[in-house]
């Protein structure tokens, strides 16, 4: 049996559906705080079982009869988050899954400006260090986000960002969840760690570009850091204004600029580009 963690998220509702194209239901389990917020998936046929990141026994209870097991990072920060993941290793162990797959980031590292790349560094340790067959997915920023990342650049003719000409690997997280399913159900990645992103990488130049095909030209400018955080620091809170100033400076630094034939290989196809998703912006 495959089993998925976070479940009831967006990246595993779709990994759910992706699942059921490739085989049967009575074989997939999902994980989640909350049974109620996958009924429909259990009107399907798929096992929904009930556990927290930060309950160890409630995994080593739901992850019975699991070979596979797809940890789905939490949305916990630092010390937290790692402690979750620890928890659901460690069960996962005592359960006796054979391979665990993580969702993982670019580059991660201890000195990471991204934090949550930090988190992932410590997680892929434990798993490494855990004995368990595992394949780590180092996802890239998901397309998904940049309608927020630009904002109105559309309408003002202006994209405002502190990335110099550092280049980011996106891809679309439902193209993820399918690669993922595709990886669930089939042979040969075995203590893998793969980068998953596009065959190419754009900067915010490109960005820019992309936005201008829809008839509006739009600029990107370059702003110090410093302005892009006090601009966070109207809207946000303080650990989110230095998740997004991080990933920023990340994307600056290159870390995020890991094209791959990953993702392709694993879709049988190229996954959905920079200037197609925006298109579908309209």
């Amino acid at each position: 049996m495959i089993a998925i963690t976070g479940a009831s998220g967006h990246l595993g509702k779709a990994t759910l559906e992706f699942l059921l194209r490739k085989t049967t239901p009575e074989s997939i389990v999902a994980l989640v705080r909350d049974p109620q917020k996958l009924a429909d998936f259990a009107d399907k046929g798929i096992s929904i079982r009930q556990s927290d990141y930060a309950d160890k026994a409630s995994f080593v209870t739901s992850l019975a009869g699991v070979d596979t097991l797809l940890l789905i990072s939490s949305a916990a920060l630092g010390d937290e988050r790692v402690t979750q993941h620890s928890n659901v290793i460690n069960a996962a162990k005592e359960a006796g899954v054979k391979h665990i797959f993580y969702t993982s980031a670019p580059n991660p590292s201890l000195e990471s400006s991204f934090t949550p790349a930090v988190d992932h560094f410590r997680t892929e340790a434990l798993i490494k260090e855990s004995g368990l067959t595992y394949t780590i997915f180092r996802n890239n920023l998901y397309l998904d986000v940049l309608p927020m990342v630009v904002g109105d650049a559309a309408k003002t003719g202006k994209l405002y960002f502190p990335a110099g000409d550092g280049k980011t690997s996106f891809a679309l997280r439902r193209d993820m969840a399918e690669a993922l399913a595709n990886a669930l159900t089939s042979e040969g990645h075995d203590n893998q760690i793969y980068d998953i992103g596009a065959t190419t990488a754009w900067s915010f130049s490109d960005l820019a570009n992309s936005i201008s095909l829809a008839g509006t030209t739009v600029d990107y400018i370059d702003i110090p850091s410093s302005d892009y955080e006090a601009e966070l620091a109207k809207h946000l809170p303080p650990v989110a204004v230095k998740i997004y100033a991080g990933m920023a400076e990340g994307i600056k630094k290159g870390d995020f600029d890991t094209p791959s034939p990953t993702l392709a290989k694993l879709l049988g196809r190229e996954p959905v580009s920079l200037q197609d998703y925006f298109k579908t912006l309209g």
